[in-house]
């Protein structure tokens, strides 16, 4: 530390001491809890490459393997994706509640400025505290764990169905021939096909309508709290 900044008297805190330890302690607890939270949106996570790794290991065991796995995958990864929208909208709230503290509170006590105890900041988080709400819609939440995440799950998904097509039980010849070995049951193999690209299609349009929301929604004059 320089000898200008030793000598320097920084201004008093309005904040005492009782209340300064109180909220770091605070700040203890909600980086625990998005800390724990974070955990958990890890584990959706794996979960969603777990099973995706056993339907590729199930369809390309052998030749005669049907695609089926690779088409039920896909839905049971989207539902884990809702799974861990959901965590995540629990993740958002107290990680915005320590993101707040450490910009509002922190940075401007290292920098020596003076806190007032009431505050922008102080009002913001006893109403958040108050009446605790979401501070992001489920859709925004999937969308972000889509594009962070389970796009890259579901890309291999399709890119791994449509190669076992592809190759087995012997390469292709003709592209009709794709559409006889789609088929599933009484469902026509062009239904089955039609179907997977809408799928994909469709994660691939929400992703960027959400992306643009988020977007839209930074550029509005909201709370720090709900920017995150």
């Amino acid at each position: 530390m320089s000898e200008e900044n030793a000598d320097r008297e920084w201004p008093k805190q309005d904040i005492d001491t009782g209340t300064l330890g109180a909220l770091a302690h605070l700040y203890r607890a909600e980086v625990f809890r998005s800390t724990h939270w974070r955990t958990r949106l890890d584990n959706t996570t794996n979960w969603a490459v777990v099973t995706t790794g056993i339907a590729l290991s199930a369809t390309f065991s052998n030749k005669e393997a049907s695609p089926l796995p690779m088409v039920l995958v896909g839905l049971l990864v989207t539902v884990f994706l809702i799974f861990e929208a959901r965590r995540y909208r629990y993740y958002n709230l107290f990680r915005a509640r320590a993101r707040l503290m450490e910009s509002d509170f922190y940075a401007p006590i290292l920098y020596g400025r003076k806190v007032p105890t009431k505050g922008r900041w102080s009002n913001m988080l006893a109403e958040d505290y108050e009446t605790p709400h979401y501070h992001i819609t489920l859709a925004r939440a999937a969308g972000r764990r889509l594009r962070s995440n389970y796009s890259w799950i579901l890309a291999v998904q399709a890119i791994a169905y449509y190669g076992k097509l592809a190759i087995h039980p012997v390469p292709l010849t003709t592209f009709s021939e794709a559409f006889e070995r789609a088929a599933i049951g009484p469902i026509s193999g062009g239904w089955v096909m039609l179907a997977g690209v809408a799928f994909h299609l469709g994660w691939i349009i929400f992703a960027l309508i959400t992306l643009r929301l988020d977007r839209q929604y930074r550029q509005r004059r909201v709370s720090p709290m709900q920017q995150i």
